[in-house]
């Protein structure tokens, strides 16, 4: 079941976001990141063709039978923007990720997240966009995450930088609510769990992974469970 996007939701998530006591990581040893999920609307169906390369994206890596890579048959009502990362980055190439970055000197969270969203996929939203925060999110690869929720007011139209994004997808918010997410795993590298996010045809790992998981919990559900402890996949710690 798709969700609407209408302002009843808007108005529910802007509440859920500030009735929760947010999680702040304070580690001078780490630098400082903002990522924006943009809340928008969609068609079912119009995601059924991926696209992004994905033979080349996917470059030898190990799929689980029944995935391919691909970001398809995710549309439909209420959504969040997706990115799949330019292969030539030289952090973090070719993964999936919320559209974000570094926060320059002298900038705000929310400043960094909209000037982000602006340079990698052209869309310009003002302050009044954002509804809320969700809890920071160290990584292994050494940032704070902290993550904007901001509402589009419609369908936006994303243009991707092409030196960063490769696509942006449309991912309706009832697919972070599927019976087969979210997924944990255990490592020999950690004692902490590996949280998978399965969307379309793919998994979404932390960070990414961590943070559409509060979406999921706090902006739909109404659930204040950490995630700062969940752990990301080895290949991500660099």
């Amino acid at each position: 079941m798709t969700i609407s996007y209408d302002d009843a939701l808007r108005d529910r998530i802007r509440e859920r976001l500030a009735e929760h006591p947010r999680r702040e990581v304070i580690d001078p040893t780490k630098r400082r990141a903002a990522v924006a999920v943009v809340l928008v609307d969609s068609d079912p169906g119009e995601d059924r063709v991926d696209p992004a390369p994905v033979d080349e994206w996917i470059d030898g890596r190990p799929m689980e039978p029944g995935l391919d890579g691909r970001m398809v048959g995710v549309s439909g009502g209420a959504a969040f923007l997706l990115c799949r990362r330019a292969m030539r980055l030289r952090a973090h190439a070719a993964q999936w990720a919320l559209p974000g970055g570094r926060i320059d000197e002298g900038e705000t969270v929310v400043d960094a997240a909209l000037r982000e969203l602006d340079e990698e996929l052209g869309i310009a939203l003002g302050e009044e966009a954002v509804l809320g925060l969700l809890d920071d999110y160290p990584t292994r690869s050494g940032y704070v995450i902290t993550p904007v929720v901001l509402w589009g007011g419609g369908r936006l139209d994303p243009r991707p930088a092409p030196a960063e994004v490769v696509a942006a997808y449309r991912v309706g918010l009832h697919e972070l609510q599927r019976e087969d997410s979210p997924r944990f795993l255990t490592i020999p590298e950690s004692p902490r769990p590996v949280v998978q996010i399965p969307l379309g045809h793919d998994l979404i790992h932390a960070p990414t992974g961590a943070v559409l998981l509060q979406v999921r919990w706090w902006c739909l559900e109404g659930r204040h469970d950490p995630v700062d402890q969940l752990e990301q996949p080895v290949f991500a710690w660099r």
